[in-house]
This record gives structure tokens, C-alpha cells and sequence, in this order.
């Protein structure tokens, strides 16, 4: 058997204070449960760790080898301890997330600042790679979670719905659509579509006739193509900010109103840290006050 903790504090408690009566005190003991820790300990190793007399107790040659190792480990402990209590209660922390590029320069830093200011102590940090990348990102355990659009199941990687939202077509602002109340997909046609490649395009062949003028790998390449005027193109509603920087115009898609999903992506045998749970909720309350946002039944 191994010493308790009780007992490891009951000696460094004594060897601190010299007396019983404020070791007991330091504790928040009665002198006779403190004694019995001691008389416990004695019992365990069979040997005298304190040598009591009437005026102060004081430790025996093995008490006085056990005190350094005792205190050490119950630092450590204490330490550990705290640590993990400042974790639990947010005052400190760090939080790593994958996210694709687009969603990495507009979504994610509102959603980051408005979670700093209400947890200050909890670093977030934010991984910008290209949405083919972020499952791989999770898998390996260099992030902590990764949002992205829908993918097929991969092993090992858990998908949470985050957010569903309709497709919007950009346009310059004197654009000849500008001057339409609604725009369909039919209509995208009739112009020199500025598309993504990868399965965002695939996806939108399935379910309309699409004839790409240009097919681009960043979407950040398709706003400054419409910028100068090369086109249109489709993107999501949480890509406002970078349209409104490159000055178009977006409206909503409709006949049929296509929608994308996009999902927080965890490892599934890897439970979230404190921090990294308490930004994953708040972002979802982030997303659902966003009027983007599709609710689900």
C-alpha cells in the first residue's frame, strides 16, 4: 500500500507549522483525526516519522527524507488541480478550429470576437485550409474541430448540423440582374458563370443545368472575377462580408432555392476540452440567431 494523500498532508502540515494544534488548524482538523493520519502512516511504513514531545512535534530523520517528496508531489497535485479547475470555469484555455478559407475570413472572426469578449481568459485559434483538408485536420488531432460543408461519412469523424442556408448569386451593382425582383437559376445561365471546382460545383450540376464559364478553386478568385466584371457567381449568404469588401451585389437564388449544409466535425472517440465544448456551443447559438440560417424541424 501507498501513503494517502491525508496522510502526506497530515506530515507536510506538521513539519510546516511544528505543532500539532496548527497543523490541525491548517487542515481544519481535530488534533485527534490528524493524529490518526499520522499513527496510519507510521503503521504503513514501520518506522516513526514524527518525534512529539510537549513543547512542538518534530520530524524523525525518515519523516525529514519523506517532507521534500511529500510536498513536491502534493504541489504537483494541487497544481494539476487548479489547472483543471481554471479550465472547467473558462479562465484559460485554448481552442483550436479548422475552417475553409471563405468561412475563415468572414463568419469565424465575428464569431471568435464576440466569444472573446465574453470569454477573454480562452484563446481561440483559427486554421484556414482548403475544405478538402478540414476532416484531415480533426482526424490527425491538430484542431479540435473542424466546420464545413456536407461530406461523405469518413471514419472515426462524428458530423454535427450547424447551419443550413440557401444559395445567393453575385453580381456587380449595375449588373443587368440588378434591376430583377427575383432571380432563378435560369437565369444564371444567360451569363458567364464564375463557379468553384470540387463537389460545391458538382453538387449544383446534380440538381440544375449549369454551364461554368470558369471554374476557380477560391471563392475570394470568383468575387474579384464578378469584380472586374468576367461574370457572376454563386456562393452562401455568410460570404457578405467579402462581397459587400468587393463591392456586389447578392440575391437570393430561387427555382428551385438550392441549400447547402455545413457540419462541426469531431473525432469520435475524442471528447471536446471545456473550452473547445463552450466555443462549440456558442457558436452554434452564434449561427442560430442569424437570419441565414434555416432552422431545423
Amino acid at each position: 500500500m501507498s501513503p494517502t494523500l491525508r496522510q502526506m498532508r497530515a506530515l507536510v502540515a506538521i513539519a510546516r507549522t511544528g505543532s500539532f494544534t496548527l497543523a490541525a488548524e491548517y487542515l481544519n482538523l481535530t488534533q485527534s483525526s490528524l493524529s490518526g493520519q499520522i499513527k496510519e502512516l507510521e503503521q504503513l511504513l514501520g518506522v516513526k516519522v514524527v518525534e512529539r514531545n510537549t513543547r512542538r512535534a518534530q520530524l524523525s530523520e525518515v519523516g525529514r527524507e519523506l517532507y521534500p517528496l511529500f510536498d513536491k508531489m502534493l504541489q504537483d497535485l494541487d497544481g494539476a488541480m487548479a489547472d483543471i479547475a481554471n479550465r472547467k470555469a473558462l479562465k484559460k484555455g485554448m481552442v483550436r478550429v479548422a475552417a475553409p478559407q471563405m468561412m475563415a475570413c468572414t463568419l469565424l472572426p465575428e464569431v471568435i470576437a464576440a466569444y472573446r469578449a465574453a470569454y477573454p481568459a480562452v484563446q481561440v485559434m483559427l486554421v484556414d485550409c482548403p475544405v478538402e483538408n478540414v476532416s484531415g485536420r480533426v482526424f490527425s488531432g491538430e484542431v479540435d474541430f473542424g466546420i464545413g460543408p456536407e461530406r461523405d461519412p469518413a471514419a472515426e469523424i462524428a458530423a454535427q448540423l450547424l447551419f443550413e442556408m440557401p444559395f445567393v448569386l453575385v453580381f456587380p451593382v449595375a449588373h443587368p440582374l440588378a434591376g430583377k425582383e427575383s432571380v432563378t437559376w435560369s437565369d444564371v445561365n444567360q451569363h458567364p458563370l464564375i463557379a468553384l471546382q470540387g463537389q460545391f460545383t458538382e453538387r449544383l450540376l446534380r440538381d440544375v443545368a449549369l454551364n461554368p464559364y470558369n471554374e476557380v478553386t477560391f471563392m475570394t478568385t470568383a468575387l474579384a472575377m464578378v469584380n472586374a466584371g468576367l461574370g457572376v457567381t454563386a456562393c452562401l449568404p455568410y460570404a457578405e462580408p467579402m462581397v459587400k469588401l468587393y463591392g456586389l451585389q447578392m440575391r437570393l437564388l430561387r427555382e428551385p432555392e438550392l441549400t447547402r449544409r455545413f457540419f462541426v466535425y469531431t473525432k469520435s472517440a475524442r471528447s471536446l476540452s471545456p473550452a473547445a465544448q463552450s466555443f462549440a456551443d456558442f457558436l452554434f447559438q452564434f449561427v442560430a440567431a442569424h437570419e441565414w440560417n434555416i432552422p431545423q424541424s
